[in-house]
């Protein structure tokens, strides 16, 4: 794990626009998200395997951020390994990207962004170890930068579908702590928001990880933006009321079909939504569209650790010995999904022809 690099202070003293991830004093700084709201506080990490266990402990989550720490996790192997021998830092670059493949294997903009690296790696043929270093930060940092360009951009889109007054239900945290900056489904809120429109947020808590209520709650506390925090289970009652305009949500991987892939709960919300005629929109880039496959079947899911669920921290309330499922995701059928808000626009019932037109110049 890194080390922390600053002190810990309280979300009241944090109410300038959050950097998920920073470049500092020749490292890669993470927001821990794991502490919040209760602290704010970054962690420095400076090698790939020690950005893995920042990924895999779920200091950084969201798969826009996740893919460029992974992209910093390249850099930062190279920097390491800038005084090898060539044929040690080839072989320690393969070993630095394993390790960061295998920490989360559902959000693909993980996979992306250390593709991307190695091409850059790959065209830096020839070259000494310390250029390639320095061409692959160079190259982290772009990814960085553009990942807030592309949050703006796709935010602009989804706020044009938001009526002025909506009440938006979104499920865990798609915000600027889930991405470089801005973020995806809250982006396209925030977006709204500096258009001028009254735009209120219903939070799901979002079990087991509560990044609803730990997170997305905090992020739409520190902009003034109205927030109700509800429980999982509540969300049919809102829509049964009438007090739920729309729903937006990120997602991990998006098939090629345009199943979605999202944090565990969402695909009851879909279900939820259209059995209401509420529209359900899902922000994303098309970094996170994976084309290589056919449909949501084919997502791999992860699952995470029993004691997610059993108890929080140092609470536990589950009975000693009892068997756990703790499945990380779930899988929403194209058909349940009202448009998907990307960064070249707004993608209404999307199926697989659409979606290979998104990617046409």
């Amino acid at each position: 794990m890194g080390k922390r690099s600053s002190r810990c202070a309280s979300s009241r003293e944090t109410e300038v626009k959050v950097e998920t991830l920073r470049w500092a004093n020749g490292q890669l700084e993470m927001v821990d998200q794991r502490i919040l709201p209760a602290a704010f506080e970054y962690i420095a990490y400076d090698s790939a395997s020690s950005v893995a266990e920042g990924i895999r402990s779920m200091v950084v989550r969201g798969a826009p951020a996740i893919g460029v720490a992974a992209a910093f996790g390249v850099a930062l192997e190279a920097l390491r390994l800038q005084g090898a021998s060539e044929t040690d830092f080839e072989k320690g670059m393969e070993a630095g990207l394993t390790v960061l493949a295998q920490s989360r294997p559902t959000a693909v903009n993980l996979f992306w962004g250390m593709e991307r690296m190695r091409r850059v790696w790959a065209g830096m043929a020839g070259r000494d170890n310390r250029s390639i270093a320095q061409r692959l930060l160079t190259e982290a940092q772009e990814i960085l930068a553009e990942d807030i360009r592309i949050n703006r951009a796709l935010g602009a889109h989804g706020a044009e579908l938001l009526p002025d007054g909506a009440r938006v239900l979104t499920h865990c945290n798609a915000g600027a702590l889930a991405t470089a900056g801005h973020g995806t489904a809250l982006g396209v809120i925030r977006s709204a928001v500096e258009a001028g429109k009254r735009i209120s947020v219903i939070a799901d808590e979002t079990r087991p990880f509560l990044q609803g209520a730990r997170l997305t709650a905090w992020e739409m506390v520190q902009e003034n933006i109205p927030v109700t925090l509800i429980t999982d289970n509540m969300s049919g009652f809102m829509m049964s009321r009438g007090e739920v305009d729309a729903v937006v949500v990120g997602t991990d991987r998006v098939a090629s079909n345009g199943d979605v892939a999202n944090k565990i709960g969402t695909y009851m919300v879909a279900v939820l939504a259209q059995r209401h005629g509420i529209p359900f929109y899902v922000a994303c880039p098309l970094s996170t569209i994976d084309r290589g496959i056919a449909s949501g079947a084919d997502i791999p899911i992860e699952e995470r650790s029993a004691d997610e669920v059993t108890g929080f921290r140092d609470c536990q309330w589950a009975a000693q010995g009892v068997m756990v499922r703790n499945p990380a995701f779930d899988v929403t059928p194209a058909d349940l999904v009202t448009a998907l808000i990307t960064e070249k626009g707004v993608v209404h019932q999307p199926n697989r022809e659409l979606i290979v037109n998104l990617f046409s110049d």
